[in-house]
C-alpha cells in the first residue's frame, strides 16, 4: 500500500489560492483531485470541506448564503462542483462582499466551458489549474528505474490504475473506469449520449489514435451527422479524456494540413480502449508508435503548459510531431519510439518550413546526443527537464 504522493501542482495551488479569492482543480475523474484537495486545505486552519456527491454534504448548502456567512474567513473546498452549478451566482456575491483572497477551493470533473457559470459568474474572480493523472516524473516517488517508463506508458497515470496490485487489477479498473464515464458520468454533466454510441466513437477515435481528424469519414462510419461527431469530440475532449493538437499556423507560402490530431490522453485509457492488457500486447500492436507518440505529447504539454503547441504538416509530406512556442523561442519535437531512430526526408524538410532555434527526436534512449547542429536526439525526462528551464 502506498502512502500519498506529492503532485507538482501542490505549491501551485497553494500560491494561488493566496493570491486569489477561490480556484478551481479541474481533471478527469478519478486523477487524484479530492486527495490533493484534503492534502492542500491541510495548510490553511479551519477548513471545510464538502463532497457535493454525498447527500449529507449536498444538504448544507440548502442556504448557502447562511452557510458561507457561518464559516466566513476559512477557506471552503466543494468537491464535484459540476453538481450544484447554480451555486456559482452565490459564491459570486460572497467573493464580492469580503474582497480578500483564500475563499473557494472547488473540485471539477469537467471543464470550465461546460461548467458556463463558473466562466460567467467569476470572470476574474477564479483562478483554473487542471489535475492530471500521475506525471513521469511524479511516478520516480515510487520507482525510479527503467521499467517506469514502461509501467507508466503500459497502464497510464490514473492513481487507482498505476497503483493497482496486477496488470489484470489494473486492466479490470480501467475497463470499470470507462462504463462508469459512459453510463453514470456524461448523464450527469446533462447530456442525453446513448452509452454504447459514445464508447463506440471512443473507441474508433482510439483506433485513429495521433491521425488527424475526419469528421465526414467518422460521420459516416457511425451513420450520424458531421455536427453530432464534432459534438462528440468537444465532449470527450472537455471532460478530459481527449486531446485535440492544432496544427500549425505560421506564416508560411505552403499548403499546411489544418485539421486538428486527436489523441486519447491517458496511455493506459487508450491501450484498455483497444484491448491491450499489458507492455508485452503493447509491443505487437499496430498502435505502438502512434501510442508512444501520445504518451511523450501528453507529458510533455501536462508539464508545459505555457509553451503553444501544435503539429506540422504540409501537403508535400513535410512533418513534425510537436512544434512548440513562446515568446520568440520555438522548438521542434519528432518523437519515435525506436531506440536506433532514424529521421525521415519529411522531418528535415519541416525543419526548413518552420526554422525552430533547435530541434529533438524524443526516443527510448538513456542520454542526450547530437545528429546535427542543433538537431538532438533524447530521452523524454531530459527534454522536459530542459525545457522547465527555458
Amino acid at each position: 500500500m502506498h502512502g500519498y504522493l506529492s503532485r507538482n501542482v501542490e505549491n501551485i495551488i497553494i500560491d494561488r489560492l493566496r493570491n486569489n479569492p477561490a480556484v478551481a482543480l479541474l481533471g478527469a475523474r478519478q486523477v487524484g483531485k479530492s486527495t490533493l484537495a484534503k492534502q492542500i486545505i491541510q495548510h490553511f486552519p479551519q477548513s471545510i470541506y464538502l463532497d457535493l456527491e454525498k447527500q449529507s454534504d449536498l444538504a448544507q448548502l440548502r442556504e448557502p448564503e447562511l452557510f458561507f456567512k457561518q464559516f466566513k474567513g476559512k477557506l471552503i473546498c466543494l468537491d464535484e462542483i459540476q453538481r450544484l452549478p447554480e451555486i456559482f451566482s452565490t459564491l459570486r456575491s460572497v467573493i464580492d462582499e469580503t474582497g480578500e483572497n483564500t475563499q473557494f477551493l472547488i473540485l471539477g470533473s469537467a471543464s470550465r466551458d461546460l461548467i458556463k457559470q463558473s466562466s460567467e459568474s467569476l470572470a476574474g474572480r477564479l483562478s483554473y489549474i487542471e489535475v492530471t493523472p500521475f506525471e513521469f516524473d511524479e511516478i520516480n516517488q515510487i520507482e525510479n528505474n527503467e521499467h517506469a517508463i514502461s509501467k507508466h506508458w503500459s497502464i497510464g497515470g490514473y492513481p487507482r490504475s498505476y497503483l493497482s496490485s496486477s496488470d489484470e487489477n489494473s486492466f479490470q479498473w480501467r475497463e470499470d473506469y470507462i462504463r462508469s464515464y459512459l453510463e453514470r458520468d456524461i448523464p450527469q454533466l446533462g447530456f442525453n449520449i446513448p452509452a454504447n454510441t459514445l464508447g463506440r466513437f471512443w473507441r474508433m477515435l482510439a483506433h485513429n489514435h495521433g491521425q488527424t481528424l475526419n469528421t465526414a469519414k467518422l460521420a459516416e462510419s457511425m451513420g450520424v451527422s458531421t455536427h453530432k461527431i464534432r459534438k462528440y469530440v468537444d465532449l470527450l475532449e472537455q471532460t478530459f479524456v481527449t486531446r485535440n493538437l492544432l496544427a500549425y499556423s505560421g506564416n508560411l507560402k505552403k499548403r499546411l494540413i489544418k485539421s486538428p490530431k486527436v489523441y486519447i490522453r491517458d496511455s493506459g485509457l487508450l491501450h484498455c480502449l483497444l484491448g491491450i492488457e499489458n507492455i508485452q500486447g503493447l509491443l505487437a500492436h499496430p498502435v505502438y508508435g502512434a501510442s508512444f507518440e501520445g504518451y511523450v505529447i501528453e507529458n510533455i504539454l501536462t508539464q508545459l503548459g505555457r509553451w503553444k503547441a501544435s503539429f506540422f504538416r504540409s501537403s508535400s509530406g513535410a512533418e513534425i510531431d510537436l512544434v512548440l512556442e513562446k515568446g520568440m523561442d520555438k522548438i521542434a519535437i519528432e518523437i519515435k519510439a525506436s531506440s536506433s531512430p532514424k529521421p525521415t526526408r519529411g522531418f528535415w524538410n519541416a525543419i526548413e518550413d518552420i526554422r525552430p532555434q533547435v530541434s529533438y527526436i524524443v526516443a527510448p534512449v538513456k542520454y542526450q546526443y547530437p545528429i546535427k547542429p542543433d538537431v538532438f536526439v533524447i530521452p523524454m525526462n531530459e527534454l522536459i527537464k530542459q525545457l522547465k528551464l527555458k
